[in-house]
C-alpha cells in the first residue's frame, strides 16, 4: 500500500532534467574514461621507450667478413642526431659528418670489413662535405680494400663520390648526370615593385650583393664576375677528382660534359665513367663473388649507421682537445644552438671549451653564411679571451665560413678550408625595407602619428630615411667594414690596404682563399683537430675529442615547436626552401649585416 502511495507521490521526471542528466551522465563517463586511456597510454609509452632506448644503447657486432653499405639519401648534416628509433625499419634520422667520417675511418683499419659498396643516387649535401667524404673513402682504399659503387640513376653528387670506387656500377635503363655547376639567384624586385615595398641600401663592397634581389632584377657586373671565377673554381675541383679516378683528362671530362654526353647509360660506359652496366641482383652478386660467398648464401651486410654505433671508443684522462660547432647564421643575443649562432648561447659554450683546465686547444667548426656583425664581433672578442688564456685555436671550415663565418675565424692561430669551402666575402651591408606605400596602395592602410625629435621614427620601416638617417647608415657601416678589416689583418697578419683589395664583398672558394692568405691549409676537421694538438704540444688522441654545444635528446627536439615547424616547412618547400629562408633572413635583418653576398643555390 505504501508503496502505491509513493508512486503516486512521485513527480514525472521533466525532459530538461532528463535532458541534463544524460548530458552530466555522458560528461562524466567521458572524464573517467578519457582518464583511464591516459593512464594507458602514458604506460603503453613508457614501456616503449625503455624498449626502445635500451635497443638504441645495444652494441652493435660487426661480423667477420662483413660489407659496409654506406646509402647517403638523406642530407647530411654537420653532427648527428640520435634518435630511439633509429633502429626500426623505414624510420631514419641524417646522419652527421662527424659520424660518417669516424665511420669510413674505423673501418678501413677493421679486419672484419672486406670492402664499401656505395649504393648512391642523390647526395643532398654541399661540395665541401661531399669533398670530406671523398678523401675519406680515398683514405680507405689506402689499406687495400674495395669499394664497389652501384646506383639506378646517378646524380652528379652521387657520382662524384662513386668515382672512388674500383667498380661503378649503373643499371642499363639508368642516366649519369654530368652538367657542371650553376649558381641561380631568385630576383624579388618585381615583387617588391608590385606590392609598393622600398628598399633603401647601405654597403661597403662592390661585391656585397646579398642585396641585389631586392634591388636588381639580374645580376650586376662585378657580382657576376665573382660568381664565374667561384661557381669555375668549385667545378675545377670536382672536376679534377673525377679525371684523377677515371683516368681521364680534365678537358676530355669538359668535353663529355659540355655535350651531355654521359647521360645515355651506353654512352656513359663507352666513355669509361662507369665500368659496367646491370641490375641490382647483378651487382649482389659481382659482390659475393667480391666477397668469397657463394651465390645461394648470406653476406654480412652493416649499415653505415649501424656500423658507427659499433665505434665504443673509451675516452682517457688527460688532455683533451675541444671541438666547438659554430652552424648557422649569427644572430644577435640567446637562442637555441641548434637553429644558429646567437653570440649569447655561443659564447656561452665556447667559454666552457676553453675554461675547461683539461682542454689545450680548441677547434672551431664553422658552417656558416655570416648574419649579425654586431654578434660576430661579440664571437670574435670571446676568441680573442680564449687565446689570452692561453688555448690555441683552430678553424676548420665547412661548406661555408663567410662573411661574419670569416670575421668569427679570423682570429684563429690556424685556418683550414676544403678547396671548395666559400669563405671571404668581407664586406657590410645595412637593408631598410619600407611598407609605407604598400599598406596604402595595397591594403588601404595609413600611418599617422606624432614624434619628439626629428628622427623618432628612424628604422620603423614605415618611411623612406632622409638623407640625414641614410648618411648615419652609411657611417656605421663604413666604421664596421673598417672594423672587420682590421680584425682581418691583425688575425692574418696582413695590412688594412690588401685586406681591402681582397675585400669588398667578394666571395672565395678555399682554393683561392689559400693563395691570397686568407686560410693556411686545405685539410678536413680531422686535419684541424691534429694540427691543434700539434700547435698545444699535445698529443691528443680522437678519443680524448669532446664537443661543444652539447647536443639535445631526440625527445627535447621532438618537443621543440620551432624546430617541428621548419622541418614542416622544409618538407613543404623542397629544393625551394633554401629562397624562403633566405628572404626571411634578409627581411629580419637587424642593424649591419656581414653575410654571403647572396643565398645561392648550387646546382
Amino acid at each position: 500500500m505504501n508503496e502505491l502511495n509513493e508512486q503516486k507521490n512521485k513527480k514525472p521526471e521533466t525532459r530538461a532534467r532528463k535532458f541534463w542528466r544524460v548530458v552530466f551522465g555522458s560528461m562524466l563517463g567521458f572524464f573517467l574514461s578519457t582518464i583511464l586511456v591516459s593512464f594507458l597510454y602514458l604506460f603503453m609509452m613508457i614501456g616503449m621507450i625503455a624498449t626502445l632506448s635500451k635497443s638504441s644503447t645495444d652494441t652493435v657486432q660487426v661480423k667477420d667478413n662483413s660489407l659496409l653499405k654506406i646509402d647517403l639519401a638523406q642530407a647530411v648534416s654537420e653532427r648527428s642526431v640520435s634518435t630511439p628509433f633509429d633502429d626500426f625499419a623505414g624510420y631514419e634520422t641524417p646522419m652527421g659528418l662527424n659520424d660518417i667520417l669516424a665511420a669510413i675511418k674505423e673501418a678501413g683499419g677493421d679486419p672484419k670489413i672486406k670492402g664499401i659498396y656505395l649504393n648512391l643516387s642523390n647526395v643532398a649535401a654541399s661540395p665541401a662535405t661531399l669533398k670530406e667524404i671523398h678523401d675519406a673513402l680515398l683514405q680507405f682504399k689506402e689499406y687495400k680494400k674495395f669499394i664497389y659503387a652501384y646506383s639506378d640513376a646517378y646524380s652528379q653528387s652521387g657520382y662524384y663520390l662513386a668515382s672512388v670506387a674500383d667498380k661503378v656500377v649503373m643499371n642499363p635503363t639508368g642516366n649519369l648526370m654530368l652538367k657542371g655547376y650553376a649558381f641561380q639567384i631568385m630576383f624579388y624586385k618585381g615583387l617588391l615593385d608590385k606590392l609598393d615595398v622600398d628598399v633603401q641600401v647601405i654597403r661597403h663592397g662592390q661585391f656585397k650583393s646579398a642585396v641585389e634581389p631586392y634591388i636588381l632584377d639580374k645580376m650586376s657586373e662585378a657580382n657576376t664576375k665573382q660568381m664565374t671565377v667561384l661557381v669555375n673554381t668549385l667545378w675545377e675541383c670536382t672536376a679534377n677528382d673525377i679525371a684523377a679516378a677515371r683516368g681521364i683528362s680534365v678537358d676530355r671530362l669538359n668535353q663529355i660534359v659540355d655535350n651531355l654526353s654521359c647521360f645515355n647509360p651506353d654512352s656513359a660506359l663507352q666513355m669509361k665513367l662507369v665500368d659496367k652496366l646491370a641490375y641490382a641482383s647483378d651487382m649482389e652478386k659481382m659482390l659475393k663473388s667480391k666477397m668469397g660467398v657463394g651465390e645461394d648464401a648470406k653476406m654480412n651486410v652493416v649499415s653505415l649507421r649501424s656500423y658507427a654505433k659499433s665505434i665504443h671508443k673509451i675516452a682517457k684522462t688527460g688532455d683533451k682537445i675541444a671541438v666547438v660547432y659554430a652552424v648557422g647564421e649569427i644572430r644577435d643575443g640567446k637562442g637555441d644552438n641548434d637553429q644558429g649562432i646567437f653570440s649569447d648561447s655561443f659564447v656561452k659554450e665556447f667559454r666552457k671549451a676553453y675554461q675547461n683546465k683539461d682542454v689545450k686547444a680548441i677547434v672551431l667548426r664553422v658552417n656558416s653564411p655570416g648574419g649579425s656583425a654586431l654578434a660576430s664581433e661579440v664571437i670574435w672578442r670571446e676568441i680573442e679571451l680564449a687565446k689570452k688564456a692561453g688555448k690555441k685555436v683552430v678553424t676548420s671550415m665547412g661548406d661555408y665560413a663567410a662573411s661574419g663565418g670569416y670575421y668569427i675565424s679570423c682570429n684563429s692561430d690556424y685556418i683550414f678550408a676544403q678547396p671548395n669551402t666559400l669563405t671571404g666575402s668581407i664586406g657590410v651591408f645595412g637593408m631598410i625595407p619600407s611598407i609605407q606605400k604598400a599598406l596604402k596602395n595595397k591594403l588601404g592602410i595609413t600611418i599617422d602619428g606624432v614624434k619628439s625629435n626629428e628622427h623618432s621614427t628612424f628604422l620603423s620601416g614605415y618611411g623612406a630615411m632622409d638623407a640625414t638617417e641614410i648618411e648615419v647608415m652609411q657611417q656605421n657601416v663604413e666604421q664596421t667594414y673598417a672594423l672587420f678589416t682590421k680584425r682581418v689583418a691583425d688575425g692574418r697578419k696582413m695590412t688594412v690596404a690588401s685586406v681591402d683589395s681582397i675585400g669588398q664583398g667578394r666571395v672565395w672558394a678555399g682554393k683561392d682563399a689559400l693563395a691570397i692568405g686568407l686560410v693556411d691549409e686545405l685539410g678536413s676537421l680531422s686535419d684541424a683537430i691534429n694540427k691543434a694538438g700539434e700547435l698545444a704540444k699535445v698529443p691528443v688522441p680522437q678519443e680524448n675529442v669532446i664537443y661543444y654545444p652539447q647536443q639535445k635528446s631526440f625527445f627535447e627536439k621532438l618537443f621543440n615547436k620551432e624546430e617541428e615547424t621548419e622541418m614542416m616547412l622544409r618538407a613543404k618547400f623542397g629544393d625551394l626552401y633554401y629562397m624562403y629562408e633566405g628572404f626571411q633572413n634578409v627581411m629580419e635583418c637587424n642593424g649591419v649585416q656581414a653575410r654571403m653576398p647572396m643565398d645561392i643555390s648550387i646546382q
